[in-house]
């Protein structure tokens, strides 16, 4: 906790205490500020508050970053499987009994106990044993830590589980543009105009004006070229060929000239003007 406290110092304040202190503080000011009633269901257990008017994620990566390792207790719940690694451990052979009542293979190397392999003497979720406390102690192992975590989130009378810091602006993006789509889309189909569908609408009705325009007599300026291209698709079709045969020309031209000016510098080569 005190290590805790310093890495927030500036930055944000911790204030741990009673719960029943902390309930009898909320509840008086209930009648003045009564969105602060839905922190009550949350104070249970061992709990306590950070003040911050910073980055909450920072503040979060702050708080359980601060750990420190735990000698395993009897009865206490393993959050992990602890393993007890092969190699030397330095106790004497008269000891060897704790290691045979956990089934740990060992033998004797150089006047001490020598673990053979890696052996786990505690699965996640189980209680731990007396005797598998009393082993890892003598091994000096501290398999365990213990720390703080966030579990909720206060702001501006609302409460959020501590999962809704892991959100990323990407994905806050994406939600968006995802939302916004279907907005659109429902838009289109139920034919009432939304923000976000008023381009596609646009564009929807330029082409069905365009259609309607090319189907009868009416024309205005955004479609006369599109009508007389389908009225005169050869004059359009022989243009095209006709500026690419051009193009192939003018090519066929500046390549003749080039060869041209070559033979003519290779009959100049080697005569003089009094040969």
């Amino acid at each position: 906790m005190h290590e805790i406290r310093k890495a927030l110092r500036g930055d944000a304040v911790v204030l741990m205490g009673k719960n029943t202190m902390v309930r009898r503080a909320i509840r008086g000011f209930l009648s003045e500020l009564p969105e602060f009633e839905k922190l009550l269901p949350f104070i249970k257990g061992n709990v306590g508050f950070i003040f911050t008017n910073g980055d909450l994620k920072s503040i979060r990566d702050i708080v359980v970053s601060n750990v420190v390792a735990a000698p395993a207790r009897a009865g206490a719940v393993a959050p992990k499987d602890v393993w007890i690694p092969a190699g030397n451990t330095g106790m004497e052979p008269g000891k060897t009994s704790f290691f045979q009542a956990l089934g740990v293979p060992t033998k004797i190397a150089r006047g001490t106990i020598e673990i053979v392999s890696d052996v786990k003497v505690v699965e996640q979720d189980a209680k731990v044993g007396p005797s598998e406390a009393t082993l890892l102690n003598m091994l000096n192992i501290s398999p365990f830590t213990y720390g703080m975590s966030v579990v909720q989130v206060y702001d501006n009378g609302q409460v959020f589980p501590s999962s809704i810091l892991d959100i990323t602006d990407d994905e806050l993006i994406s939600h968006f543009v995802s939302a916004i789509n279907t907005i659109a889309s429902i838009s289109l189909a139920a034919g009432y105009p939304t923000l976000p569908s008023v381009g596609h609408s646009i564009i929807n009705n330029y082409k069905n004006v365009l259609a309607l325009s090319v189907a009868t007599d009416y024309t205005y300026e955004g479609s006369e070229a599109v009508k007389d291209r389908l009225a005169n698709p050869e004059a359009y079709a022989a243009a095209a060929p006709a500026a690419a045969a051009a193009g192939g020309a003018a090519e066929e031209a500046a390549t003749e000239e080039a060869a041209a000016d070559e033979e003519e510098s290779d009959d100049d080569m080697g005569f003089g003007l009094f040969d």
